[in-house]
């Protein structure tokens, strides 16, 4: 290894299968059985390291329903990889990504402890998958650290450090200053102002490559700033008590409304048409008002043909 004016150039030779399982379940379509047998060279500053660190397989489909919880993993997961090799503000490496934790909608909300543990497991869960992602072959970089809130239990935290391999383990408390050049933060579950600032500070750093934050608790319109990506998004959308649709983003596709029986998309919007201005939160009263009228019609139509 050979440091030559700030820029990294690695020199190896190999000759070896690696077999990613991570590959496997997040990219279905694409062969896991990958083969080196050749002189590789790879050379990146800090400029042009996130093309470089992140040119990795799997792209984003187009916008869809997933129909389990490892569809929707995978479209998160290709989702983040894809605004971080192009994001919508190069100049703002924050990207957000927010789905329900778990598969009964309304159980994060019923207050018991038993739920929170549950959302806990299931946001460590999906982060483990995409550190995975990021990094299979951590030797090869780039680096990974997991950031929990700084009112994150012990219980998390040790969850996380058993959980989450590979990835170095901090709290939004700790010093910070230790995380290196070119790593990607992963800012799981943050809760407090304090929080999202330090998620932002860390994007605007200029030293890490990139800091996604995934599934974040009380948010508000300021908590992240409309700079940012947001890589995925996935909300359930109810009428009369029911789930009759989805807002779903996969970037770099734009956002759409889904109905639920019909699994046909019902409108799409830019950024520009749908975020709040000057936050990353989508505006979700005119999504509300096309499920609903889509729900009628079809009521209408139903009734009609009776």
């Amino acid at each position: 290894m050979i440091g030559i004016k700030g820029e990294l150039i690695i020199f190896f030779q190999l000759s070896v299968f690696l077999i990613s399982p991570a590959a496997q379940a997040f990219s279905p379509s694409t062969s896991t059985l990958l083969t080196f047998s050749s002189n590789y060279y790879v050379t990146r500053e800090l400029t042009t390291s996130r093309a470089a660190l992140f040119n990795f397989g799997g792209e984003s489909s187009s916008s869809q329903i997933p129909n389990t919880i490892n569809e929707r993993d995978n479209q998160a997961i290709n989702a983040v990889k894809a605004a971080i090799r192009k994001p919508r503000n190069p100049s703002m490496p924050l990207f957000e990504c927010e789905f329900p934790a778990l598969q009964a909608l309304n159980k994060l909300g019923d207050g018991s402890l038993r739920s929170t543990q549950e959302a806990e497991e299931a946001n460590l869960v999906f982060v483990s998958k995409l550190a995975k992602a990021i990094a299979p072959a951590p030797f090869l970089g780039p680096k990974v650290s997991l950031l929990v809130s700084s009112s994150a239990s012990n219980s998390f935290k040790a969850g996380a450090k058993s959980k989450v391999k590979g990835a170095s383990i901090y709290s939004m408390k700790d010093d910070l200053s230790d995380i290196g050049d070119d790593t990607v933060c992963i800012v799981t579950m943050p809760s407090s102002r304090i929080d999202y600032q330090t998620a932002q500070n860390l994007a605007t750093s200029g030293t890490v490559a990139a800091v996604i934050v995934v599934n974040g608790f009380a948010k508000d319109p300021k908590s992240v700033p409309g700079s940012a990506t947001m890589a995925y998004y996935l909300k359930p959308l109810t009428y009369n008590s029911q789930v009759a649709g989805y807002l779903t983003r996969s970037y770099p596709a734009k956002w759409a409304v889904i109905d639920t029986t019909t699994k046909k998309v019902l409108a799409s919007f830019s950024d520009e048409e749908i975020l709040v201005k000057g936050t990353n939160t989508p505006d979700l009263r005119n999504s509300g008002r096309i499920i609903q009228r889509a729900v009628d019609e079809r009521a209408i139509k139903e009734r009609g043909s009776r």
